[in-house]
């Protein structure tokens, strides 16, 4: 009788679980390429921006964000990236990294590591705001004291308003009064944080537009000179044609 024939073909089971693995990648390698990839034009630059080149390679942002897509999805990865310390390591982490593994502890593990407001911005854009744990991480840094975490609250609020379709109304509404309580704080990252969350939360529909001007006019009209700011500022882009016409074509669709 001849021998049964093996058949080389996986079970749909088996290819679905391989296909949902991400593949691995040896951390040194991934390292040794970002290196390969720095220049000095680009990392002597990095001081304009107020970004610290001690530690950095000098890789373009969009040149990280494609080999970012080569990579895939990878939460080991990611943590891994993160422990490197290199500034190139740790926005990319940001960029490969899946939200719906992130936890909160590694959200508080990485503010605390932020040290220029990039890392925290990339990592606000492209991970915390996309992940189940965003609105009630701003509550929390809202309230903080160091200068970037507390950045990253806004952030991160600055990033739902553009990337979480279905959040009611009422989550950024409420954001702002963590905004105005906010608003008094004169340093650099924190107060441009807050105003760009002050105004992308006007741009998001008519009701929160409206919501918004009552908030920028109230600060506008504040003894304080940070509130002041924050509250003009916001004022002249959210009376701006622009920004009435964009609201306008929402409120038709």
């Amino acid at each position: 009788m001849p021998a049964k024939k093996l058949s080389t073909k996986a079970k749909p089971a088996a290819r679905k679980k391989a296909a949902a693995a991400p593949p691995a990648h040896d951390i040194a390698v991934v390292v040794a390429t970002l290196k390969r990839m720095g220049s000095k034009s680009v990392r002597d630059g990095m001081a304009r921006f107020a970004i610290p080149s001690d530690n950095a390679f000098g890789v373009p942002v969009g040149q990280m964000r494609d080999y970012a897509k080569r990579l895939g999805r990878n939460h080991d990865l990611a943590a891994e990236l993160w422990a490197a310390g290199w500034y190139e390591a740790r926005m990319l982490a940001a960029f490969v990294d899946d939200p719906q593994l992130v936890t909160p502890a590694q959200m508080d593990r990485w503010c605390r590591d932020f040290d220029s407001w990039a890392i925290c911005d990339h990592a606000c854009f492209h991970l915390f705001d996309r992940t189940p744990h965003a609105w009630k991480k701003i509550n929390e840094w809202s309230r903080r004291k160091e200068e970037f975490v507390k950045r990253a609250a806004f952030a991160t609020l600055w990033g739902l308003t553009a990337h979480d379709k279905t959040a009611a109304d009422s989550l950024f509404a409420d954001s702002l009064t963590l905004i105005e309580r906010a608003a008094t704080d004169d340093r650099n990252f924190v107060k441009k944080a807050v105003n760009m969350a002050l105004r992308a939360i006007g741009k998001r529909n008519a009701q929160l537009h409206s919501a918004a001007l009552a908030t920028a006019e109230r600060l506008a009209a504040s003894s304080d000179p940070t509130s002041r700011w924050n509250g003009k500022d916001a004022l002249r882009e959210l009376k701006n044609a622009s920004t009435l016409r964009r609201i306008s074509s929402r409120t038709r669709l």
